[in-house]
């Protein structure tokens, strides 16, 4: 009957993971998924216990800053959504269907475009799509 109890204790760590997208629970969910398959094997909940515990704040840990480099922040995002507005200029060609550079101030940005815009090409940033800034032709 452990098996029950750490199914709805994973049931639960997911939603929980679903609902935040914090990145904290995601690690113990993965610990219970291993607890739940040694409760069929050990009979100790002690132990299962310990190896749960242990398992999600090694993995909690050891991976999550890993992770948190190729998932976008929040306060990326925010950042980027300051640019909107921004008039910047193009430094790599956009083609429409990929992405270019921007240089806005003295930092460069990821952007895409709806036509195709050449280096030295003055643009404005109309919106984001995900992490790429949709710059236009400025007028």
């Amino acid at each position: 009957m452990d098996w029950i109890f750490w199914l709805i204790l994973i049931i639960i760590l997911a939603v929980i993971e679903l609902a935040t997208a914090s990145l904290l629970t995601i690690w113990f969910v993965l610990s219970g998924i291993v607890a739940l398959i040694l409760s069929f094997f050990i009979d100790n909940v002690a132990i299962t216990c310990t190896i749960f515990a242990v398992l999600g704040i090694f993995l909690l840990f050891t991976t999550r800053p890993i992770l948190r480099e190729y998932l976008p922040s929040q306060k990326k995002v925010r950042d980027l959504e300051k640019l909107i507005g921004r008039d910047g200029v193009v430094v790599k060609n956009i083609y429409k269907g990929g992405a270019g550079l921007v240089k806005i101030g003295r930092r460069k940005y990821k952007a895409i475009s709806s036509k195709n815009l050449k280096v030295d090409t003055e643009v404005y940033v109309k919106t984001l799509d995900e992490l790429n800034l949709v710059v236009e032709k400025k007028n």
